[in-house]
């Protein structure tokens, strides 16, 4: 979903409509595929290249198959902003919608909004390998999100378009604070 606004970028500047229709089509079958009945995405699905049928549905970054790899969760809100931004379709704006309340309302999401990599990580037993990293933060997801709740305020109205506005703000704020942002020469660098 993060990679679709480079196919309809692709057709405005050569007007081949054909990417476009690319991003659409794959679009759509994320929506019906990728995604579980409370708006969670599942980081991966296989499909069978002779029928389209899905042989499965599991994760390769996140913590097990069924969790809501962090990153994936906010790729697809970003990706279904951009869609209704792009095509129109209330569909992808009411996806978006729902991943963000998904995301906003996860009973894990930490006070300061950096996510942990993965939105489930507190379900971990001491036998996964994935243990001792359990409580890393992902400042990708948190930025990449904040991105696109600041322009899916653009597109709803009142408390929600506002909610969205303070929960970017708030994101940013600590994405500019430490313990994720270094001080000068800090993280290693000459200048």
């Amino acid at each position: 979903m993060m990679n679709l606004e480079f196919l309809t970028e692709v057709s405005k500047m050569t007007g081949d409509k054909r990417f476009r229709d690319i991003a659409i089509r794959h679009a759509n079958t994320t929506m019906v595929n990728h995604y579980r009945k409370d708006y969670s995405s599942y980081h991966v699905v296989d499909y069978n290249p002779d029928n389209g049928s899905i042989i499965s549905r599991k994760t390769a970054q996140g913590a097990f198959d069924e969790s809501a790899w962090a990153r994936g969760q906010a790729w697809g809100l970003y990706g279904y902003t951009m869609m209704y931004r792009e095509t129109g379709e209330k569909k992808y704006l009411e996806q978006a919608r729902n991943i963000a309340k998904f995301y906003l309302n996860h009973p894990n999401l930490p006070k300061d909004l950096i996510p942990y990599w993965d939105m489930d990580q507190n379900k971990l037993t001491k036998e996964s390998k994935y243990y001792n990293q359990k409580d890393l933060r992902d400042v990708s997801t948190a930025a990449v999100t904040a991105s696109a709740l600041l322009e899916l305020a653009q597109y709803t109205k009142g408390s929600e378009s506002q909610l969205y506005i303070s929960k970017a703000e708030q994101m940013l704020k600590s994405l500019s604070s430490k313990p994720y942002k270094a001080d000068y020469k800090e993280a290693g660098g000459i200048y």
